[in-house]
């Protein structure tokens, strides 16, 4: 395995960290209605279990309120007990047409409950990408000692791999950061 290849399947593994935070990230709640609030949201449709927005179109026409329109009015008061059932603390209005979701505005201590759970999340993400870069570290070595590579390549891999490292943390700060605006901000 070459230097380049170790580095390319570094860039490609934490990004993919990165990108799996910055989405734990969106769907903690801010206060505002957003379409993503309900993607873990499933229904029992058919004897399995499916997301919502497979069976409904799901729409935010104003920062406080969700709409969903299902495509089959049959699965609405699936859809509603989901809703209730999920422990979002949305009571979903029902007019026989389609559910209107009001989010209410957080209070101050479910806030900073969210917080806490926003740091948390971000830091598996860096967990998970100090766990990429020790695991890469090693197939650079044991490249090194299989005479594959030379060991100012494996130093300069290393180096490479430990800025890689730098910068990904670095964009899960600044996701984190803005989480934290949104969720501090009224």
């Amino acid at each position: 395995m070459t230097v380049k290849e170790i580095q390319e399947k570094s860039k490609e593994l934490m990004g993919k960290a990165v990108n799996h935070c910055k989405t734990q990230l969106e769907k903690v709640r801010t206060g505002r209605a957003s379409a993503s609030l309900l993607d873990d949201v499933k229904i029992d449709y058919y004897g399995s279990p499916t997301p919502i927005n497979q069976v409904a179109g799901i729409s935010v026409p104003d920062a406080r309120t969700i709409i969903v329109q299902p495509f089959d009015r049959t699965v609405l008061p699936l859809i509603d007990k989901a809703i209730q059932a999920a422990g979002l603390g949305f009571n979903p209005q029902n007019d026989g047409q389609i559910l209107r979701i009001p989010v209410p505005p957080l209070t101050e201590e479910r806030r900073k409950e969210f917080v806490k759970i926003c740091k948390k999340q971000s830091e598996e993400g860096k967990v998970a990408i100090r766990n990429i870069r020790r695991d890469q570290m090693e197939n650079l070595k044991k490249a090194e000692k299989s005479k594959e590579i030379s060991e100012d390549d494996r130093k300069r891999g290393e180096d490479e791999i430990q800025k890689l490292t730098d910068n990904y943390i670095k964009e899960i700060d600044i996701a984190l950061a803005a989480k934290e605006k949104d969720l501090t901000e009224i």
